[in-house]
């Protein structure tokens, strides 16, 4: 029992840490953000960082794991499940990305953190690997099924694979950034599907809305 409770404890005070650096990293950023400002944040001593946590950059990517990022959200494509149309998957998890966005105040606490918080210093490379790796991930699922699509609907895509993947990402990422530094500017659900489906549009697929998102969209914008 005696281990039980110390361990308890322990995880307690790591939560504690993460907490303190998730609200410090948003008001001050990161690099104007110390360890020991964090500890006293935390009602902890330096030390007890350092037994949780390599230096900064750990700490940063500890916080980061305890929440699913928007477009570490996206499910797979489907291309591997034979799903009937992967574009169909692609955007529905957009969809569930961009809303955790607008309902989760800790995912977007921490997507604010990650995208506008950081400085990629030659201390902080783990974090920018990290970011490479989740963008470089999404990226490939992304080309895949597209590439999928295409074959599946006879369509000729008019840019390479990766390209529309790249593309495809930096306008998810792009609407993300841009609505978190003026959430009253745009709604960001209706916008996200309404763009993606434009995009989709350029690269030749047609994106036929069903009557019920029609008429909700129509609705939120006469609203």
């Amino acid at each position: 029992m005696v281990a039980r409770r110390t361990k308890e404890e322990a995880l307690a005070t790591r939560n504690r840490l993460l907490d303190s650096a998730e609200l410090l990293f948003q008001a001050q950023g990161v690099s104007q953000t110390s360890l020991q400002q964090i500890a006293q944040q935390a009602g902890a001593t330096r030390g007890a960082i350092y037994w949780h946590f390599k230096d900064k950059a750990d700490l940063f990517n500890a916080m980061m794991e305890r929440v699913i990022l928007p477009l570490e959200a996206t499910p797979q494509s489907g291309a591997a499940a034979g799903n009937d149309d992967p574009l169909v998957e692609i955007e529905e998890g957009m969809v569930h990305a961009l809303t955790l966005m607008t309902t989760d105040p800790q995912v977007r606490r921490v997507f604010d953190v990650a995208t506008h918080k950081v400085e990629y210093t030659h201390d902080m490379a783990s974090v920018q690997q990290r970011h490479l790796d989740a963008r470089n991930a999404c990226v490939v699922d992304f080309e895949k099924a597209l590439r999928l699509a295409a074959r599946r609907a006879h369509v000729k895509l008019p840019v390479p694979g990766h390209v529309a993947a790249q593309g495809m990402h930096a306008l998810i990422s792009g609407l993300i950034q841009n609505w978190l530094l003026d959430p009253e500017a745009f709604d960001l659900v209706p916008t996200g599907r309404r763009t993606f489906r434009v995009y989709l549009a350029g690269l030749g697929f047609e994106r036929p809305e069903s009557g019920a998102v029609a008429a909700n969209e129509a609705e939120t914008v006469v609203a």
